[in-house]
């Protein structure tokens, strides 16, 4: 079974190939078969609901909702309606076993979130391009089983940059070409979702296709403070009052957050950096570089956040502004 990890947020996980950016998990085989990674992670678990009840004056009152609870060792995950049906680990994995066996993808990473309300397996599929020759990035389909009311099983498009592990998992052009969000209110369907995620690796050409266009793009140290003043803005009311100019040097060694001032120092030291230098492209990665290796005190926060919080939404900004800044070139 998967490493009980002392983390925060990750609490079980394994991993194929090479250590993982975030630096968590239990090493497994290669071309490990969906079943074996399942077992591994330690998500070889089910869930069920129970009525949820209260005690008044002695007597047992039902509350109208259901508690889902985890069956190996009773660990209380949400409170849900009588009508929402549970999503098991296993039959979410199903939507992996025919590509794994094909031969088209790879189980790459699985594991569990906040005490399992959260569990997730990355694949890699066999697609991928390069930016001037050099520079890859890897296509992954990141599923994500929640075990939380109001929450989907959800399947997303995530491209990876090999030389920095940079990681973005978001919607390009249209939302449903991405992401594949199916409710609760009925059985999952694994068959549904291979057929919705058809296009997946066409798309895959669109993001190549931005990416290309941002390394062709250069930007000027002014445009560049003005790009991660944008993405990394200064939350303080008094700077938002002030007229603050980005493209002053001084303005923004006063003014500019933390942050940008970190994206700015890194600029030319991150992972990578050599690849299309003084380019949005390059630009762009020092913000995903930031989310998911310098931002926040330990790694299996970076990777809640990277995948699912703030730091994902963060990512998506800085690809939109930077897509904004260099067609503005």
């Amino acid at each position: 079974i998967g490493e009980k990890l002392m983390a925060h947020m990750v609490e079980t996980m394994a991993y194929a190939g090479e250590l993982p950016w975030h630096g968590l998990g239990t090493k497994v085989e290669d071309n490990i078969s969906v079943d074996d990674m399942l077992k591994e992670a330690g998500l070889d678990w089910k869930v069920k609901k129970i009525p949820a009840t209260a005690e008044f004056e002695g007597q047992k009152i039902y509350s109208g909702h259901d508690m889902l609870v985890r069956e190996s060792d009773g660990q209380p995950l949400d409170m849900v309606k009588e009508n929402w049906v549970p999503v098991q680990n296993a039959d979410a994995f199903e939507f992996f076993r025919e590509f794994v066996e094909a031969g088209d993808m790879e189980m790459h990473t699985a594991g569990s979130l906040q005490d399992g309300k959260r569990v997730w397996c990355l694949a890699k599929v066999k697609d991928d391009f390069t930016i001037n020759g050099d520079d890859r990035v890897d296509s992954f389909l990141l599923l994500t089983n929640p075990h939380m009311y109001g929450r989907a099983v959800d399947i997303r498009f995530t491209p990876i940059r090999v030389v920095c592990n940079n990681t973005l998992t978001l919607s390009l052009a249209n939302k449903g070409d991405y992401q594949i969000a199916l409710n609760h209110k009925k059985a999952f369907d694994a068959q549904e979702a291979k057929e919705l995620l058809g296009i997946a690796k066409g798309k895959m050409e669109t993001y190549k296709d931005m990416a290309t266009f941002l390394s062709s793009k250069r930007y000027t140290d002014a445009q560049l403070r003005t790009y991660f003043s944008t993405v990394f803005a200064n939350q303080n009311p008094k700077v938002k009052g002030i007229g603050f100019n980005p493209e002053s040097v001084e303005d923004f060694e006063k003014y500019g957050s933390k942050n940008a001032k970190t994206a700015m120092n890194i600029i030319k030291t991150q992972p990578g950096a050599q690849f299309a230098e003084g380019s949005y492209w390059q630009a762009f990665n020092a913000v995903t570089f930031m989310t998911d290796h310098v931002l926040g005190r330990e790694n299996d926060t970076r990777l809640a956040s990277s995948w699912y919080g703030v730091n994902k939404n963060k990512k998506t900004k800085a690809l939109e502004t930077a897509l904004e800044f260099a067609q503005a070139a």
